[in-house]
Order: structure tokens, then sequence, then C-alpha cells
């Protein structure tokens, strides 16, 4: 039977040997991200024939694993017996979720089309985006997000600073009133949480961040990750609504200065939440990564 240990900062580096040659597509597979939210998601681990096995709950406290990561092919079908297994002995309500797609063809390969039910896991897609749109905020149908952005640039006194180690308090002040702003509970306090956590381990996570000064005041801040050549994932982005052209403002200015070598931004999921799918879905993306569940 598997053994898990809960996640904890100190296991950075085993996870870095199972997901650095791992060329995922979602934001599931970031250190930073299973870290984060390690606590509201109950994230464990163990080891299994030298294949990292993640355990964990969705916001519903259904219980589920990962994908396995570090698999071979010829060595996935005893993985996923064994885990088979393992899933009523954890009571687990699915067998997998967010599964990306490589691993869903590879399961299928093995096992065929009608083995497992496998769904689609709509409101987890993530939201992949051109780097350059983003700066450019060119196009019709991003014309209103560049005049909201030439607003605020035009209209409001600004400064940006990195997030260096003076300014963790200050972010989260700034986090913890806005959650408060907007009763904090449910998903938005785990949030918090998360967020907490990013800042309070700036020293030992790969990350980024910017912060936009108004009248002195933290007025926004955004906090995102490189993972690989070729995609960035923004995992944090906070700004006061009540000022027109900020949220557009940090989206652009941050990518500009810290990712426009990079051309994907994986700006994670909607969760279904019907206020952050339009917002999603009007900057463009290029396309949605899929997740998916497996029974």
């Amino acid at each position: 039977m598997l053994h898990f240990k809960p996640l904890t900062i100190e296991d950075k580096k085993i996870f870095d040997k199972y997901l650095e040659p791992y060329i995922y597509e979602t934001c599931e597979y970031s250190f930073t991200n299973l870290f984060i939210w390690r606590k509201a998601c109950d994230i464990q681990y163990a080891i299994h024939k030298d294949v990292l096995i993640i355990k964990k709950t969705d916001f519903n406290g259904s219980y589920h694993f990962m994908q396995p990561i570090g698999y071979k092919k010829e060595n996935l079908k005893d993985i996923i017996d064994f885990l088979i297994e393992n899933k009523s002995k954890f009571e687990l309500e699915y067998l997998f979720k967010d599964a990306e797609e490589c691993f869903i063809n590879d399961l299928k390969d093995i096992y065929g089309e009608n083995t497992f039910t496998i769904l689609e896991d709509r409101d987890n897609f993530d939201y992949i985006y051109e780097s350059s749109k983003l700066i450019s905020l060119s196009g019709k149908k991003l014309h209103k997000k560049k005049n909201n952005y030439n607003h605020f640039i035009k209209n409001y006194s600004y400064e940006t600073s990195p997030i260096t180690a003076e300014l963790i308090q200050p972010c989260i002040k700034a986090a913890r009133e806005w959650c408060h702003k907007h009763i904090c509970k449910g998903y938005l306090l785990y949030e918090l949480r998360a967020i907490e956590e990013l800042l309070k381990n700036n020293s030992i996570l790969n990350f980024e961040g910017m912060v936009v000064f108004i009248d002195n005041k933290v007025s926004a801040f955004t906090i995102g990750e490189k993972v690989d050549k070729d995609m960035a994932i923004i995992h944090i982005e906070k700004a006061d609504s009540d000022i027109r052209g900020l949220y557009n403002f940090i989206n652009k200015a941050f990518v500009d200065a810290y990712f426009s070598d990079v051309p994907f931004i994986n700006r994670e999921q909607d969760l279904g939440i019907e206020g952050l799918r339009s917002a999603k879905e009007s900057y463009i993306p290029i396309k949605l990564a899929k997740k998916f569940i497996v029974q």
C-alpha cells in the first residue's frame, strides 16, 4: 500500500527531480502551485517504483490521484493497476483528476477507449495566451483593454517595483484587505492563504513579482513564474477594481517586463466562476489547455 507524506517546502528537490524533465501544459504540475495550495487541497505524495504519485482533494472535498509523474510508457500499466487497487483503500471518488491530454492518450493506447470513463473538466481548463498579444493589446477584440490601459497611464501617477523582501508584508496586508472587502471565505480564503504561503517563501520558490503603487499605496501586485522556455504561469493577480485600467495595466506591464521572451502565458483556470470566465475569455486565449477526470 502507498504511504503518503504531506507536501512541505523541504520536498522541493524531490519534486524538481520528477517535474523538471516533464514538459507540462497546465498549471497543476508546477511545484509552486502544488505547494501554495497544499493545505487547501490536502496535497500528499508517495514514490512508487521511482514514479511520483500525488493525492489531493478538490474544492468539493473529492479525493483523487493526479497523473503519475516520471512513468515510462512500458511500465504505465503496472502503475495504473496498482493505483486502481489503492483507489478504494483511500476512498477516492475519482481515479485521476487534473490529468493532461498526453497522459490520457497514453492511457487509451494501453487500455483502449472504453476501459475508463474519461470526462473533460471544463471548469479547470487553463487559458493560454500569446505573450506578444498581452503586451501589445493590438486588434479590434482587445481595443477596449487598450483603452482602459491608456486611461490608467494618462490619469494616474503610479510607480512599479519588483516584489522585494521589504514588500512581502505590504503585499500580504493588501491581499488581506482585498479578501475581507469581498467576504473572505470559501475559495477567496483559500486563495489568501496561498498568497501568504507564496510570499513568505519567496527566497525558495522560483517566481517573479511586481507591485503597482498609487499614492504610495500597494494598489496592485502580481506573481508568476517561467516554467520552461515556452511558457510562464501567472499564479496571482490582484488589483483595486475601483481604479479603471489597473488590471489591464498590471497584466500588460508584468508580461512585458518579465516574460516577453516566453511565447505563451498560462493564466490558469476559471473554476466555473462566470465573471472570471468572462474576464479570461475577453483576453482572447490562443487555446484552452484541457484537463480530464478519469473514473
